[in-house]
């Protein structure tokens, strides 16, 4: 029963059987018979199929909402009885994003089984929003706006601000204004456009045509790095690079918007197992304040207008060819 109600949860996390089967390892054909199993043994429909979508039904909203709360206390029950009360212990499961996790996750892991070897820890790094109760993940570490649904603890702000390495600076001169941004190479993932900045004119939403078409953040930062644009970068990603000159900060009085912070994330529950919140506080001890950001001091700026300081001396505004960026 557990299986399905989990299977259900999945579904409905991601609106499709086949993303949902993915997620649990089962083919689309096994996912529709477990589906219609369950249906048939509740006596109700709930979802509508077609070829385009799936909506979940009245019964099935009302269904899936006590699920998922059930499915959450019978994850702490379990975490609870095999941890123990106090000790953090047992299995623990979590989700961080693929680049962040492997810079700023990863390299704390052993000083925190150190302190609690009767952790069993899980990582699992994937830039997918995966489903918590479905996926049974008891913790994530997700950067963006807090979700709603879910408990969530800020771990740290996000920085983000605009950059180019000097090689690009000096083929294609220093943008004055955002308006000027539109005749550059612009980077970015798809998932990252467009750009919504905060600045003296306020917020500011700036639509963002990338040079490369990407769905990995990763490979736009290897393409600023690399001198083929401009980036909207967080410092947790390119605060060396902007420290040791090999990238640029740019415009300095604007940055990305502050709403996307740092989080963990985990489901609803009534018991919070020890295991978590010894996690969630190691992180936030770790993060507070941002280790990323001590350097940025060191950060090259914009010196004068149409110009920026690019290892040791100045790149002066020159015209970008039409149509770059565009």
């Amino acid at each position: 029963m557990g299986e399905d109600w989990e299977l259900f949860a999945a579904i409905v996390y991601t609106g499709s059987l086949s993303a949902a089967g993915r997620q649990a390892g089962l083919s689309p054909a096994m996912v529709s018979k477990r589906l219609a199993r369950l249906e048939a043994r509740l006596g109700a429909r709930l979802v509508h199929r077609t070829t385009r979508r799936l909506v979940t039904t009245e019964a099935g909203r009302v269904f899936h909402d006590e699920a998922i709360a059930i499915l959450a206390a019978a994850n702490a029950a379990e975490a609870r009885v095999a941890g123990g009360v106090d000790e953090p212990a047992g299995r623990l499961r979590v989700s961080a994003p693929t680049s962040f996790g492997r810079r700023h996750v990863a390299p704390h892991l052993a000083a925190f089984l150190v302190r609690h070897p009767a952790v069993a820890l899980e990582l699992d790094l994937t830039d997918d929003f995966v489903d918590l109760i479905g996926g049974r993940i008891d913790c994530a570490v997700r950067i963006g706006v807090a979700a709603g649904a879910l408990v969530s603890t800020m771990l740290a702000p996000n920085r983000r601000l605009l950059c180019a390495a000097p090689a690009y600076l000096t083929a294609h001169g220093v943008p004055e204004t955002l308006a000027e941004l539109s005749r550059h190479h612009l980077l970015a993932a798809d998932n990252q456009v467009p750009w919504r900045l905060d600045g003296p004119e306020g917020a500011v939403v700036l639509p963002v045509t990338s040079l490369v078409r990407t769905n990995s953040s990763e490979v736009a930062r290897e393409l600023a790095l690399a001198g083929a644009g401009i980036a909207l970068r967080s410092t947790w990603d390119v605060g060396d690079a902007l420290a040791e000159g090999r990238l640029v900060r740019l415009l300095p009085d604007w940055e990305g918007a502050c709403d996307v912070a740092i989080h963990a994330v985990r489901p609803k529950a009534p018991f919070v197992a020890p295991a978590v919140e010894a996690f969630v506080a190691h992180l936030a001890a770790l993060w507070a304040p941002p280790p990323w950001d001590d350097r940025l001091g060191e950060v090259n700026e914009p010196e004068t207008a149409g110009s920026a300081t690019v290892h040791g001396r100045t790149v002066k505004n020159s015209r970008c060819n039409q149509g770059d960026g565009s």
